[in-house]
């Protein structure tokens, strides 16, 4: 294949990890074939890229023409897909071409196809067999030159045994499948994917300036496990222009504002990652000595370096000396007010008082 059809899966589909050069290697071999392609994967991997990849390297002179099934309402997506004749019903003043006949000569994108009815389905596999399609109201068959290209995150083989997929047409659409692996399979291309979707946020409108992502920042996206795959690191790319124009994002900041979103607090960014760095003190050491310091508590992630600096550790005590640390000090900041203390921990009184008696920590109740 030429060198320049094969740029443009590799400018479409951003990655080195060896997940994303297979899947890349597999587009660019197959994309000039006229075989249907079934994608599938996880929601917000990616799979509408691939798509859009198989079109551009395909050297197809018609259009890529994107339909979401699950978007279209069952009693349109008939009309949607095949178009209709003038008359056809109320309401149809004119002849419509449906996206069939707007891709001839190009690709079809059918993403979600898991949700199409059964009654289409039938329809559908007709189109594949005769590469014709009959618009609603009409008799006669138009002609199809196109590449159909399928897409869902759902588990077809799964429906097909529940019948809700038919089965022909999963093994006719099935000719080529591609999966679109998960961005936690994919890790090494989180930081290239940041620094794409950056360029291509800022692009869109130059007039902002682009949130600068440090070192601390990497490494926090870097441990997320993303379950929302590159659709949820792009949501945390808008975050970051909205809350960090042209400011630099911490750490501190991809945990506590953009991953989940909140206002940023007015600590300096290398205040905040000062305390996130020195969190790792209060690993071996139960006090709150150093805790009196930071205006946060530490949060579970925080114990995540645990074994880059220990070689073990007692779990079990661990937490329990934690839980006598934290109830004393309600106990102590509510003068010995066992209800009023249950409402700071988030738990009931009756809990507290038996955690109490477990722990053998002796405070003034209240009646």
């Amino acid at each position: 294949m030429p060198q320049e059809l094969r740029s443009a899966t590799s400018k479409i589909i951003v990655g080195t990890a060896p997940a994303t050069q297979q899947m890349k290697r597999l587009i660019e071999t197959i994309a000039p074939s006229f075989g249907p392609v079934l994608v599938t994967g996880p929601t917000g991997a990616g799979k509408e890229l691939v798509a859009q990849a198989l079109h551009e390297d395909s050297g197809r002179t018609g259009k890529l023409v994107a339909v979401n099934c699950a978007a279209i309402p069952t009693e349109l997506m008939e009309s949607e897909l095949f178009g209709y004749e003038k008359g056809a019903f109320t309401g149809a003043d004119r002849r419509r071409a449906g996206r069939f006949e707007q891709s001839h000569n190009g690709t079809l994108f059918l993403d979600e196809i898991g949700d199409m009815p059964l009654s289409l389905q039938t329809k559908l596999l007709r189109v594949l067999e005769n590469h014709t399609v009959q618009r609603v109201g009409g008799n006669d068959d138009v002609n199809l030159n196109l590449r159909l290209v399928c897409a869902t995150h759902k588990n077809l083989l799964d429906m097909v045994e529940a019948g809700s997929f038919r089965a022909d047409l999963f093994y006719r659409l099935n000719v080529f499948p591609i999966v679109v692996p998960a961005l936690a399979d994919r890790t090494e291309d989180i930081i290239l994917l940041l620094d794409a979707l950056v360029s291509k946020r800022y692009a869109r409108d130059a007039l902002c300036k682009p949130p600068i992502f440090s070192d601390s920042a990497q490494k926090a996206l870097l441990s997320y496990d993303w379950p929302g795959n590159v659709r949820e690191l792009r949501n945390v790319i808008e975050r970051a222009f909205a809350l960090f124009d042209g400011r630099e994002v911490t750490g501190h900041h991809v945990r506590e504002n953009l991953l989940s979103l909140r206002l940023p607090s007015e600590l300096a960014p290398a205040e905040q990652d000062a305390l996130w760095e020195a969190t790792s003190d209060l690993f071996g050491n139960p006090s709150l000595e150093f805790a009196k310091s930071v205006t946060e508590p530490p949060k579970p992630e925080d114990y995540k370096p645990w074994f880059s600096h220990y070689d073990d550790i007692d779990l079990r005590g661990h937490l329990r000396d934690i839980e006598v640390v934290l109830i004393e000090a309600a106990l102590s900041v509510t003068d010995g007010m066992v209800s009023h203390a249950a409402d700071r921990l988030g738990i009931g009184r009756t809990t507290l008082i038996e955690k109490m008696k477990k722990l053998l920590i002796d405070k003034k109740q209240d009646a």
